[in-house]
């Protein structure tokens, strides 16, 4: 059996979602896992939801079928036993009872709620979800003599850069005048910024980054402003005040995710306006879940709005997100459940009609 394990941190998990869209149809299972210790700091919990969930699906099976499913139980319960490393928070596994596939991804953000799924193709949904809930970004805590940069994704670092500059103090500059004091010191802070934004526009094109959140205190942030090219300013969603110095990393990944859920949450409401008003002009974008899966077969969509509770989209959700996967459309899940009640839980922006 092909194997292949791994972490949401060495592959951009686009790039496995991509994948995992395009496996043949066959028997697959699809299991999401909470893998976080319990107080004891077990996790008896996950062992015993696999269990559960395995002899529920086996109930009615018989013969080879039933062997291939018991086959494939134990290869997950060894995994998890044998090759789980105790620091990962949940694990998604895709499993094909009548080919070659085994694919684990291992997760530092959370899966609130476990489930097991079985069906022709990958079940997707919760995994795409997770892709919209934590993207990658760049936050930024600056002041005017240092800075730390990091990318953040799925809830955890994945790249850590610092700039450090001489700070100006006045007892530094001898006898000079104030005048001539505060030039010199607004040009080691103009300088600090250019070498701060340079490091930045690095690492958000090799990373291929859309979103920046800044942390900064009101010194540095008009120094920083002016420095910031059209480009990157554009990705600029948030700026986080305070006492930069006093935050800790996990306290920085706290607040800059509160400032994109914050965006999100004021562009869901947008993109659906765009789509709704398109929609009903007769303009580049559709409505609905039969509409939808018309223009993904198309390949029309440039972006598929889809209701984040599952149970609201009047439709098969995995054939929704595989085919926006395909299409290698942007998938945006709407949390609030009103904005998109009125057209089944799904419609979407075109990239063209026909």
């Amino acid at each position: 059996m092909a194997e292949k394990s791994t972490t949401a941190l060495e592959t951009p998990l686009r790039d496995q979602l991509d994948r995992l869209a395009a496996v043949e149809p066959g028997s697959i299972i699809s299991l999401y896992l909470d893998l976080r210790a319990d107080q004891n700091g077990q996790r008896h919990h996950a062992g015993t939801f696999l269990k559960n969930s395995f002899d529920e699906q086996t109930r009615s099976l018989t013969g080879e079928t039933r062997a291939a499913f018991d086959k494939s139980f134990q290869r997950v319960r060894q995994y998890l036993s044998e090759e789980v490393p105790a620091s990962v928070n949940a694990v998604a596994i895709f499993v094909s009872t009548t080919g070659d596939l085994f694919e684990t991804i291992t997760l530092d953000a959370p899966i609130e709620q476990p489930s097991m799924h079985v069906g022709s193709v990958p079940h997707l949904y919760p995994l795409a979800r997770l892709n919209d809930q934590y993207p990658r970004y760049a936050a930024l805590l600056v002041d005017t003599n240092s800075a730390d940069l990091y990318v953040f994704a799925l809830g955890a670092t994945t790249r850590h850069e610092t700039v450090s500059n001489e700070k100006t103090r006045r007892t530094q500059m001898g006898g000079m005048s104030q005048a001539r004091y505060q030039r010199r010191a607004d040009n080691f802070h103009k300088q600090h910024m250019k070498e701060v934004v340079d490091l930045l526009d690095k690492v958000v094109t090799q990373e291929r980054l859309n979103h920046i959140v800044v942390a900064c205190d009101e010194v540095a942030r008009p120094v920083l402003m002016e420095q910031l090219p059209k480009h990157l300013a554009e990705k600029v969603i948030d700026l986080v005040h305070g006492d930069v110095k006093s935050l800790e990393q996990h306290e920085l990944l706290e607040e800059t995710m509160k400032a994109l859920r914050r965006e999100d949450a004021r562009t869901d409401a947008e993109h659906v306006q765009r789509m709704i008003d398109a929609w009903r002009a007769g303009g580049l974008a559709v409505a609905g879940v039969e509409a939808t899966l018309r223009a993904l077969d198309m390949r029309q969509v440039e972006e598929l709005l889809i209701a984040a509770r599952p149970g609201l989209v009047t439709g098969p959700t995995d054939e929704l997100v595989a085919k926006a996967q395909q299409n290698s459309a942007r998938i945006r899940f709407i949390e609030d459940d009103s904005l998109l009640a009125d057209v089944g839980g799904v419609g979407a922006l075109l990239r063209f009609r026909i």
